[in-house]
């Protein structure tokens, strides 16, 4: 299926926003994650089910100042 994630189209074939995350290999800690405008904890992340066209923000923390 075909999703946005950061404004950028993407193919995903998983279910879930973990399988999301396993897929962009995404950091254990220091990252975010919203599914359309909605901030999604991690501990929800594999009860959250990802649809057609979902729109996915992943902010990563960044050191620094």
């Amino acid at each position: 299926m075909k999703i946005t994630v950061n404004n950028k189209e993407t193919e995903f074939d998983g279910t879930s926003v973990s399988d999301l995350a396993a897929q962009l290999q995404l950091p254990e800690k220091g990252v975010a994650v919203a599914v359309n405008n909605e901030m999604i904890p991690r501990s929800e992340w594999s009860a959250t089910p990802l649809a057609e066209n979902a729109n996915v923000v992943i902010i990563k923390a960044a050191c620094g100042g």
